[in-house]
């Protein structure tokens, strides 16, 4: 054991990491709904439940940032970043147009499925105030992605390509929060 009580590859500095990655993914599911809502308005028939997705990631976030400061975890310092990215991604989509909104959306909340289960088959029983967070956020991010399914998004005009590289992205921001 190290000076500090703990090594390298210790399970709390893989719970850091998570929490880490979490809190900059949540905040960063913000600003995309943030960036949608400045470009489409109240008036778009998706505006009121894009409200209420952002709503719902604004309380994971919340989450996430006491996880943080309880914690003791430092967050990411790319969070300059995730607020540009994040709302520049959800303003180009939704100025693309609605289905393109819907096509963001999907394709991040799969990517979010994806990570948020590898999370807890990762943590198992190890946490269960985290597993039990992070199990609700899932259902809810898939309930976004099935939402924006339903509302058109692969109906988007080159969706294959859209919906891929925006997942790609994601995969490229977790990584990136994970350990910067």
């Amino acid at each position: 054991m190290s000076a500090l009580g703990w090594m390298p590859g210790d399970r709390r500095e893989t719970t850091r990491a998570m929490i880490r990655v979490d809190q900059a993914g949540e905040y960063g599911a913000t600003r995309i709904y943030a960036g949608q809502l400045a470009v489409l308005g109240d008036r778009h028939p998706s505006s009121r439940a894009i409200h209420h997705m952002a709503e719902q990631e604004e309380r994971h976030r919340a989450f996430f940032d006491r996880m943080i400061v309880e914690r003791r975890v430092r967050p990411t310092i790319l969070q300059p970043f995730w607020d540009v990215a994040g709302f520049a991604l959800g303003a180009v989509t939704a100025a693309i147009g609605p289905n393109a909104a819907m096509a963001c959306t999907a394709a991040v909340e799969t990517e979010i499925d994806k990570h948020y289960q590898a999370q807890l088959d990762q943590l198992a029983d190890s946490d269960p105030e985290l597993s039990e967070a992070i199990a609700d956020f899932q259902a809810e991010e898939l309930e976004h992605r099935d939402h924006a399914l339903a509302s058109g998004a692969e109906e988007t005009f080159g969706y294959p390509v859209l919906y891929g590289f925006i997942r790609l992205g994601c995969k490229a921001a977790i990584a990136a929060a994970k350990r910067i």
